[in-house]
Order: C-alpha cells, then structure tokens, then sequence
C-alpha cells in the first residue's frame, strides 16, 4: 500500500524480532500495491478503456461532482441544497488537506505508466503533483459522502460512481492503488468532520438555519 515502503525505511533502525516483522510486513504491503498496479495494466480491457478515461477525465477538478451538486441545490428543494452546500464544502476541505497537507509528508512519485505497458487507449494527463494520496479518490468519496448524509437515497449510487472515479485512476495508469485507497478514507473522515460542524453550527444557527428548520 501506498506509504508502506516509506514507513518500512523508517523502522529499519529499529531492534528486536516484532519491528522485523512489522518491517517485512510493510514491504509486502508495497510490492503488492505495486504488483495490483502492473496486474491492472496487463489486463485487456478495450471496452471499459474509453469509458474509464472518460470518467477519469469528467472528474478533473471535481467537475463532476461540482455539476451533481448543482443539479441537487436547482431541483432538490432544501434537502438538495443542504446536501449540494455540504457536498462543496466536504470537497474543498479535502481538497485543502490532500493537497496541502498529505501530499507534502511523502513525495511518492508517479506509476511508470510506460514501464508498465497501460495501454495508450486509457491515457489521461498525467498530474505534475505527487501520487500519495489520490485527489480524485479523496474528493469523490468526500462527495458522496456528505451528499448521503442528507440525501440516502442517493448515497448507494454517489459511492459507486465514486468508487468508479477511484479505480479510473488505477485503470488509466496515474495512481497505485493504495493512493486512491488512502484517498477514500481521508475523503470519507472529511466528511464526516465537515457534516458534524455543519449540523452544529451552520444549519442550526448560521445562514442555513430556514434549511434546517424546514425539514423540522
């Protein structure tokens, strides 16, 4: 997984057989991040290619999101705003956090796309930023859910598109795996932050307060 070999290097120093193991066990995790990556890679896949890329590309800059988000705040009533609003704001916070904080702590570098022989059919831009974690990940998953807080009905859905966004990055050759799982989890914690302070505060309190009242 992604970090592993990172935290191996910082264990090596360590005495006695449990940090050994714990070493060991870390560069497993490693080589079988990297082994799922090359698997992925060598796997022909002609008719998921395109529509994966295509995915992967809608996802840029959460335009994806953005735009479900906008379709929620115009005929989703308050309980579609709220979620819309939550949505954004879970977004850019994960955002601020992967891009700002998490990818400066470990310079993972890029998959050797070419090296490892992904098809040039599944071809997005590969991103200037380091690899670990997954911004996509990270943003899809944060998405999801937060809009599922408000909006159930819709949260089974939102996480398989977000689990699609995910894969799309293993699939077109920017991430290892583990950066897009790492990714999800730091998205979902967001989320879950981010909604607690919006029930606590924003909703019950500050602009958003008729929002809440209505559903009352």
């Amino acid at each position: 997984m992604a970090g592993a070999d990172w935290l191996a290097d910082r264990v090596t120093t360590a005495t006695g057989p449990g940090w050994r193991r714990l070493e060991a066990g870390l560069r497993q995790l490693g080589a079988l991040d990297r082994g799922v990556y090359q698997a992925v890679a060598s796997v022909p896949t002609p008719a998921l290619d395109e529509p994966l890329r295509r995915l992967s590309r809608a996802a840029d800059k959460s335009r994806l999101w953005l735009a479900i988000a906008g379709g929620l705040a115009v005929v989703g009533g308050p309980t579609g705003r709220r979620a819309a609003l939550r949505g954004v704001l879970s977004i850019g916070v994960t955002s601020a956090v992967v891009n700002l904080g998490a990818k400066s702590l470990y310079a993972r570098r890029r998959p050797d796309r070419a090296g490892a022989g992904v098809p040039g059919e599944r071809h997005v831009t590969m991103p200037g930023s380091t690899s670990f974690p997954s911004g996509h990940s990270a943003s899809a998953v944060a998405f999801a859910s937060a809009v599922g807080r408000d909006l159930p009905g819709l949260a089974l859905g939102l996480h398989f598109l977000a689990a699609a966004v995910a894969y799309s990055r293993v699939h077109t050759g920017v991430h290892y795996p583990g950066d897009t799982v790492v990714g999800a989890v730091i998205g979902a914690s967001t989320a879950t932050l981010v909604g607690g302070v919006m029930d606590r505060y924003v909703t019950t309190t500050g602009p958003l307060r008729y929002l809440h009242s209505s559903q009352t």
